[in-house]
């Protein structure tokens, strides 16, 4: 199993943390391994919205289903799952003295022979961890202040 978590500050107030981060297509903008993730139920995002997520790792790309699982003030749980794996992005945005307090933990565990490649892929994952909390950082700084997205 892969387990990376990073937790970083941003300038935005939770609010606008939680209504950006919540849809899950905005990963385009602040996931290095995403490629596309379009949404793929219909209306407004809620918990168990789902949508169509394709990721590149190690160039290698791979497809995935992502379901909000949980949808709480200040927490966010999104789960993806294809025949190989099973991802959970567990989020969670508390008020900081300068805006908002993200912890970004991700858990992938791999089923059947893609178990073997686990081990091999942690130090591309905690990489990419470093990545996704700039990326993060940089998308949620860069909305306007007190606009949810």
């Amino acid at each position: 199993m892969i387990d990376v978590q990073r937790s970083f500050v941003v300038n935005q107030p939770v609010d606008v943390v939680v209504a950006y981060m919540k849809d899950f297509a905005n990963a385009e903008e602040w996931d290095p391994g995403t490629k596309s993730c379009v949404q793929q139920s219909t209306g407004p995002v809620q918990q168990g919205t789902i949508w169509h997520n394709v990721s590149v790792i190690k160039g290698k790309e791979t497809e995935l289903t992502y379901r909000l699982d949980r949808f709480e003030p200040g927490h966010l749980i999104f789960i993806g799952e294809n025949k190989t794996a099973t991802s959970i992005d567990d989020i969670t945005i508390e008020e900081s003295e300068t805006g908002s307090l993200i912890t970004y933990h991700a858990q992938i565990t791999f089923n059947g022979l893609a178990k073997l490649a686990g081990p091999f892929l942690q130090s591309e994952f905690e990489r990419l961890g470093d990545e996704t909390a700039e990326k993060i950082t940089q998308a949620v700084n860069g909305l306007s202040k007190g606009v949810a997205q």
